[in-house]
């Protein structure tokens, strides 16, 4: 009888079949799928992908309950075939499980990695790649040819990061070889990471399913090319005896050499090169490739509205643009699984230890109880909001909440800000010969991060500027400088000779 009274508890959800759940109601886009079963059952639902319980919350209140209510309760990780091949057996921070290894990671990535001192120490990096990216798509504008935007911001990001975590671009002679290799393999990785593993469904013998199928050996080929790259980097770091000079700047990997006598949560393991090989796959998974798709999404949001691209190129608001973008096209349309610790409620409901949660932030993006017209791309929705992207207000969490909140936020926004202005401010846009703006292709390709499925291409125009419009910019490229935190005393001769050189080249 107690055993009955309890099931009665717990959330609802859509029937299941024997052995294989609610498998055959997941499409291969997921959250696309449980939006709309969550219009039936309910924004706290329970889901049965084989033998495993997933909760899913599809609405802020939820949201809200879940993340600060129960987050100690809710902070878990749960084991995921990909995740733990692909972070070293869980040495990252972000896969790892909620615990005394965790803190210590986390301390690490937010106190010396991803701090905003640290940020804006690299400030000089995006700078330099933004302004190759520019040049770059210049040569295009001089042909008038389309230019592939997707790849290039990818090539933008792989090209920040790489300085940022070791030291070098992609372009330079040393890793110039791996460039389009490695993108491809970052590219894969991040497909794998969202992949259906059956071995997450069905422990016992998922294994074998992923077998069959060659899930298995392309995971492993795939761990096995990036764990090459990621330990030649470390290797040269190591063998070049290399001295950081006033003029140069420390990396991420020399952080890390630097630090790699501590020692972690367990008091005897130290901080090995496989750490150091997982942050940087930690990094460039979540800091390069999300970031890139995200550029790419709102660009194509900003081609298929014109109104909204003249606006933004007028006013030098495009923090409204970046924001509203997340909102309808998030690249982590799913927040990264969480395990229940512990028996908690949510709405009324029990949620047992062991179940599966994921808050499906892109239904409650386009939940029409949260927002005005969701389904419209209308960054003035932002202007003069207090909504931002810290955590705290619940209808929009583009970087999650909580202790669980992703480590790279001052990253990407840097960076993400930095690049869509200089897109709109450099450069006016054109569809190919014969497109128009419902032809632009939307549709997602699943993943870790959701991308587009069709890469977006787009003809440049550069702006022949008066010298009244060149002195324009440069107030516009002054105005980033400050957004980015730097001081009036930073702003030196040498930067504003920087600025002056590339406005009036």
């Amino acid at each position: 009888m107690q055993k009955q009274k309890q099931r009665l508890w717990l959330p609802p959800g859509p029937r299941k079949l024997p052995i294989i759940g609610n498998l055959h109601q997941i499409g291969a886009v997921p959250h696309q799928s449980f939006a709309e079963m969550s219009k039936k059952h309910g924004p706290v639902m329970l889901v049965h992908p084989g033998f495993v319980p997933k909760l899913i919350v599809s609405s802020a209140d939820a949201a809200k309950e879940l993340l600060k209510a129960h987050e100690l309760d809710s902070c878990g990780r749960p084991p995921l075939t990909g995740a733990g091949e692909l972070s070293y057996n869980y040495l990252n921070v972000a896969f790892t499980a909620y615990g005394d290894y965790w803190r210590v990671m986390r301390r690490l990535y937010v106190i010396e990695l991803l701090s905003i001192k640290r940020v804006q120490s690299f400030r000089f990096i995006r700078e330099e790649e933004v302004e190759f990216l520019i040049k770059s798509i210049s040569e295009f504008s001089k042909l008038g040819t389309p230019v592939n935007l997707s790849e290039k911001l990818i090539s933008l990001t792989a090209d920040v990061t790489g300085r940022v975590a070791f030291g070098k671009s992609f372009k330079e002679r040393e890793y110039e070889y791996f460039g389009a290799d490695f993108e491809e393999e970052i590219h894969e990785a991040v497909v794998m990471l969202g992949n259906f593993a059956a071995a997450d469904f069905f422990p016992y013998c998922g294994w074998i399913v992923d077998r069959i199928t060659g899930l298995h050996r392309r995971l492993e080929r795939n761990f096995k090319k990036l764990d090459a790259f990621f330990q030649k980097v470390l290797d040269d770091h190591l063998c070049s005896g290399r001295r950081i000079t006033e003029e140069e700047h420390e990396d991420i990997i020399d952080v890390l050499i630097k630090i790699g006598k501590y020692e972690t949560a367990s008091g005897t393991e130290k901080i090995t090169h496989n750490h150091i090989k997982a942050i940087l796959m930690d990094i460039f998974l979540g800091g390069s490739h999300t970031t890139a798709i995200s550029m790419a999404w709102a660009m194509a949001e900003l081609a298929k509205n014109p109104r909204v691209i003249k606006k933004a190129q007028e006013e030098i608001r495009n923090s409204a643009v970046v924001k509203e973008n997340w909102r309808l096209q998030p690249p982590g349309t799913l927040l990264a699984a969480r395990e229940a610790i512990t028996r908690f409620n949510v709405s009324g409901y029990t949620i047992d230890p062991k179940t599966q949660i994921q808050v499906n932030v892109w239904a409650i993006w386009r939940d029409p109880n949260a927002w005005e017209n969701p389904q419209e791309f209308y960054p003035e929705r932002f202007l003069d909001s207090p909504i931002d992207f810290k955590g705290q207000n619940y209808e929009f969490l583009p970087f999650g909440s909580g202790r669980r909140i992703c480590t790279g936020v001052h990253k990407a926004v840097a960076v993400v800000e930095l690049t869509l202005a200089n897109l709109l401010y450099c450069f006016a846009w054109k569809l190919p010969e014969g497109m128009t703006e419902e032809d632009i292709c939307m549709e997602e390709e699943a993943g870790i991060a959701v991308q587009k499925k069709v890469p977006l291409k787009l003809i440049p125009v550069e702006y022949q500027c008066s010298s009244e419009s060149k002195m324009y910019k440069v107030a516009v490229y002054l105005y980033l400088n400050a957004k980015h935190h730097i001081t009036c005393k930073d702003i030196n001769i040498t930067t504003v000779r920087r600025i002056l050189e590339r406005v009036f080249a």
